[in-house]
């Protein structure tokens, strides 16, 4: 078997917890704003002394509320401010967050709040309160509110907490305890608990916040936090934006991201692939609607050669002359969408794409794609600032080493690994071996250099009545960056040939109906013959990247998107394919019998 270690550049803590650099900042750098906060007049700031203050409340609060070392406080809300206080605050007393996602089912919320055994719920409003009392769970003591004074209840509840009091709560916490439950968006099967202790999170962000010092080590960093804080991607940024100062905004409401974008003026951003795919296809039908449709695809294939150029020698001065004008007219513009100072992105949750790594990184804007799961406290590899390889995650981060099993999975030992599943030793077992390995189910190769590429997912590879091996997400990423294509999944599993479901992106179709003179109805749309011919168009650039026979075949267009709500997407918008199999068993049928 296969190995590769980075080497370590910290020594794994011994002493301490995460709330630690909340106290050393508001010694050192009390001054210092560390968060922003969007109100009526704009970005408010909240300096470091500031923070510590209220975290100290809030703990106070919780101590006062019988929150007992080691006891679970769940916490379901979109990403605000309060969701960063209260996490902090539950730290510091010793006790162990475990987020749920706004958007989670009565029955994911019943399953969550039965299993952690959560004492205490801090919700945003009425309605997730309900959605709390309607769980019955029977270990939550009481439901607090942001919306209904939840946070000055607990202030005024903890004032006659001693400070000596809390000092004593919060240097008992160790690296080796538990900082939080997080589940798993449960794909499959019923969400599991992972067990994250404070030294994964401090561990990890010791070492990233050195190897990622362009990010987190510049004056004026700052980053503006929109994908939800109940997923361990964003949760660690936030944990290490607060070790290293860096002022973090909060924006809950994607209709507000622009404007929210344009006034905070992040330099770092972090998002999944589908929002880049947005920002790209959005960019792109804006374009043609204004009747800039071949300068946009031409200055895209420009950014895209000189990105790839910069692996290969650098450009040349024909490619540099056309890349500074399409500076001017396109990429200047893109740029100001994300509030006009990005200098990195940040990528994971899935694969990127090759194209558009490259195109983000030719119009300006790197973006630093990353691989790891909740399981092992979010990215167990990455890209820097100064080496990039697009179309790889990157080297595993120091200290952890990656290995490549007979089947081709990848394994990896470190101290991001999760302690392991709650209350769930089978599925533990299942996921660490007796030698340490975390099973990450995704297969993938790396390099000589430590490069690591992602190949497909283990249980999602299909294998043709041919016994061809097809790993789908090639030809899913590929597909989705079509701006009519809203998500897609190919089958063919014991088939004779490949075939693909499709979706149609609502907020696109209507700009190309118009154009084409049609309803922007979708459902009367599925079997126009433009729009077969549109998406024939991106099924045969799919198919370019793959062999024969891996090819997409036949397709479906079906008459709605998947959504969350509707089941087909998880909350970190990952297809749930068995969801998908079950409600379109007649429609994958039907591309093999007609």
């Amino acid at each position: 078997m296969r190995e590769y270690t980075t080497p370590a550049v910290i020594d794994p803590p011994t002493t301490g917890s995460l709330s630690d650099p909340v106290w050393a900042n508001a010694q050192s750098h009390p001054a210092t704003p560390v968060f922003s906060r969007r109100t009526s007049s704009g970005w408010t700031d909240v300096t470091a002394a500031e923070f510590a203050d209220q975290v100290a409340a809030v703990a106070k609060g919780l101590i006062a509320a019988g929150v007992q070392h080691g006891e679970r406080v769940a916490l379901l809300s979109p990403t605000r401010y309060e969701w960063t206080l209260v996490d902090y605050a539950i730290w510091t007393v010793g006790g162990v967050t475990v987020p749920i996602y706004e958007t989670s089912s009565a029955s994911q919320i019943q399953w969550i709040l039965g299993d952690s055994g959560a004492v205490l719920a801090i919700v945003e409003n009425s309605s997730h309160a309900a959605s709390v009392e309607a769980a019955g769970a029977g270990s939550v003591r009481e439901i607090l509110q942001f919306e209904a004074g939840g946070i000055d209840d607990l202030v005024a509840r903890g004032a006659s907490v001693s400070d000596a009091e809390l000092d004593k709560r919060r240097t008992a916490v160790t690296p080796a305890d538990v900082a939080t439950l997080i589940y798993t968006s449960g794909t499959t099967g019923q969400p599991k608990g992972c067990q994250i202790s404070h030294l994964s999170f401090m561990d990890e962000l010791g070492t990233a916040t050195k190897i990622l010092d362009e990010l987190f080590d510049k004056n004026g960093a700052s980053t503006l936090l929109f994908l939800p804080l109940a997923h361990v991607f964003a949760r660690i940024i936030q944990v290490g934006c607060v070790m290293m100062r860096v002022k973090v905004g909060h924006s809950a409401d994607v209709k507000n991201l622009v404007d929210d974008l344009g006034s905070f003026q992040p330099t770092f951003i972090l998002s999944v692939p589908r929002v880049f795919e947005k920002v790209f296809n959005s960019a792109s039908q804006k374009a043609h609607s204004a009747g800039k449709g071949k300068i946009f695809d031409a200055a895209a294939a420009v950014a895209i050669d000189y990105s790839r150029s910069l692996d290969k020698g650098g450009p040349g001065l024909g490619l540099k002359l056309k890349h500074r004008l399409f500076d001017k007219l396109v990429y200047s513009k893109l740029r100001a969408v994300l509030g006009g100072k990005v200098q990195y992105a940040v990528s994971g949750g899935a694969p990127l794409g090759e194209r558009l790594g490259h195109f983000f990184r030719g119009i300006g804007v790197p973006v630093l794609e990353g691989y790891g799961l909740t399981e092992t406290t979010a990215a167990i590899c990455v890209n820097l600032p100064d080496d990039i390889r697009i179309g790889t995650v990157g080297r595993p981060l120091p200290g952890v080493t990656v290995a490549v099993a007979d089947d081709g999975e990848l394994l990896f030992k470190g101290n991001q690994v999760m302690i392991g599943y709650w209350r769930n030793d089978e599925a533990t077992a299942a996921a660490i071996d007796s030698d340490g390995w975390f099973h990450t189910g995704d297969l993938g190769e790396f390099d000589s250099e430590g490069f690591v590429k992602i190949t497909g997912r283990k249980k999602e590879i299909l294998v043709t009545a041919g016994g061809k091996n097809v790993a789908p997400t090639i030809l899913e990423d590929r597909l989705r960056t079509h701006p009519l294509v809203g998500q897609c999944m190919v089958v063919g599993d014991g088939k004779p040939f490949i075939a693909a479901l499709i979706t149609i992106d609502p907020e696109t179709i209507g700009h190309w109906a118009s154009q084409h003179d049609k309803p922007a109805d979708i459902p009367a749309l599925v079997d126009d013959p433009d729009l077969i011919a549109e998406i024939q168009s991106a099924i045969d650039d799919a198919n370019s990247a793959v062999s024969k026979a891996e090819a997409i075949r036949k397709f479906t267009i079906l008459p709605r998107d998947w959504t969350q709500e509707t089941g087909e997407l998880s909350l970190k918008l990952s297809l749930r394919r068995h969801i998908v199999m079950e409600k379109h068993a007649t429609d994958v049928e039907a591309l093999y019998t007609k």
